[in-house]
């Protein structure tokens, strides 16, 4: 491992991944960063994992889906295990999927009919929150060492900051947007009914409350249709 060449390659993707346009994109250039940084790697992906129910994000490969399926089919397994973890381990590394299995003994086995050799997997998080596992997958055994896992931790920490900043663009792009559309709904509303304010937004809280619909779908049917139905 050049540390020189990958501090450099690592100061490049953190202005790349500054620079996508949405947390899709943002979490694709992770993977593939992973992929193209750190040794070994044949394939990436993220998993989230949310009330037992696993969601596997810009997998490079078939591969990484086919873990994350199998994992959650089993309800165990390394990634799994990390994702949904509040305890303080933060990664792990599997040497050699041939060899016998001391932890997940049904992930382990069934995961070398996916053709993997070895893997390890690293908790993305922030200060604030946990976002999931950067996971790494590899043909060979014994692929990942310890400057590979060390770059590994390296791209996570990285990855974590830039998905936590992502999201959190997202989530403001569409607050402002939910907020646009219902200050134009109220303002069909008060035009349409002669309401005040206050009033043309009681409606619209009111209507969502008692047909339990999200209150920027409501404003968005009334912007479509010019009035609430």
């Amino acid at each position: 491992m050049d540390w020189r060449e990958f501090g450099e390659r690592m100061a490049l993707l953190a202005r790349d991944l500054l620079a996508q346009e949405s947390v899709d994109a943002t979490l694709e250039r992770i993977t593939h960063a992973a992929t193209e940084l750190v040794e070994g790697c044949d394939a990436a992906g993220i998993l989230i994992v949310r009330g037992g129910q696993v969601r596997s994000v810009a997998p490079t490969e078939q591969v990484v889906v086919d873990s994350d399926r199998l994992q959650e089919r089993l309800a165990q397994g390394p990634c799994f295990d990390v994702a949904r973890s509040a305890a303080d381990e933060r990664g792990f590394r599997i040497t050699d999927f041939h060899a016998e299995p001391v932890h997940w003994p049904d992930y382990v086995v069934r995961a070398r009919e996916l053709g993997l050799g070895s893997m390890m997997g690293i908790m993305l998080y922030t200060d604030e929150e946990e976002l999931g596992a950067l996971d790494f997958y590899s043909r060979r055994r014994g692929a990942f060492t310890e400057a590979g896992e060390t770059a590994g931790w390296l791209l996570a920490s990285h990855a974590a900051v830039a998905f936590s900043s992502a999201r959190t663009h997202a989530q403001l792009e569409q607050a402002i947007g939910t907020r646009h559309i219902i200050g134009e709904a109220m303002g069909i509303l008060m035009g349409s009914h002669r309401l005040t304010e206050e009033q043309a937004f009681q409606v619209l809280r009111r209507y969502s409350q008692d047909h339990n619909v999200k209150l920027r779908d409501v404003a968005r049917r009334v912007c479509e249709l010019g009035r609430l139905e």
